[in-house]
């Protein structure tokens, strides 16, 4: 179990984001802060998010991207400085496809648990000026991954992700990603999620066994900002 270092702490307060002729409350414009920050059970201190349905609380307390993703971001887009992504920290050396769900690491003087990969949704988009960017960061499994605070405390830019618990499950971020977004027919790893529903969100447990039942989940209002095809 490998840990990494932080590079930069960022927090954002909410802001009006426009997108398609309309403007969504939204906190992923964020900015990096200096010295070290406040993390309390709801995340760190000045952090505010838009939508408390989809983002933030205790089990998406804190939002970690992984810089090295950076680089790849460039081929397509250009340079982009830190937290390009909405992020409260941005590493190095935990990459999605390592972190397991439920790992604990000590960050500072916190202890955080790897809960959950990112969904990638439309503000994503609205805040790059890029239409189809939720779609390409969910195709990539660039995500980032969330974290709850199982001990609040305080933590800077070049503090270490020291890890002090990894489970023997061994579901990483990046595999249930993939089973719940990208590979949506593989019913096989679905049930051998389902086999582990301790590292899983309850709600993705409850959507993966409805559609071992035959029900396809719609993407396009997490994706696209559009209304779901059956409200």
């Amino acid at each position: 179990m490998a840990g990494g270092r932080v590079l930069v702490v960022s927090t954002g307060t909410v802001r009006p984001l426009p997108w398609h002729g309309r403007t969504v409350a939204s906190g992923i414009a964020k900015t990096p802060v200096r010295g070290p920050v406040e993390v309390t059970r709801l995340g760190l201190a000045g952090d505010e998010q838009g939508d408390r349905e989809h983002h933030g609380g205790p089990d998406k307390a804190v939002l970690v991207h992984p810089g090295e993703h950076y680089r790849e971001w460039a081929r397509q887009l250009g340079d982009l400085t830190a937290p390009a992504f909405g992020e409260n920290l941005t590493t190095e050396g935990v990459l999605e496809d390592d972190v397991v769900l439920g790992a604990v690491y000590a960050v500072g003087t916190t202890v955080l648990e790897v809960t959950q990969p990112r969904r990638p949704c439309f503000k994503l988009a609205a805040h790059h000026g890029v239409e189809d960017m939720a779609v390409r960061t969910q195709r990539t499994g660039r995500t980032g991954f969330y974290c709850r605070v199982l001990r609040p405390g305080l933590l800077a830019a070049g503090d270490r992700l020291e890890p002090l618990f990894r489970p023997r499950h061994g579901i990483t971020a990046a595999e249930v990603h993939r089973v719940l977004n990208v590979d949506r027919a593989d019913r096989a790893a679905a049930r051998f999620l389902l086999e582990h529903p301790e590292a899983l969100p309850t709600a993705w447990v409850g959507l993966l066994r409805k559609r071992l039942d035959g029900h396809v989940d719609d993407q396009a209002p997490r994706l696209h900002g559009s209304p779901p095809a059956n409200p």
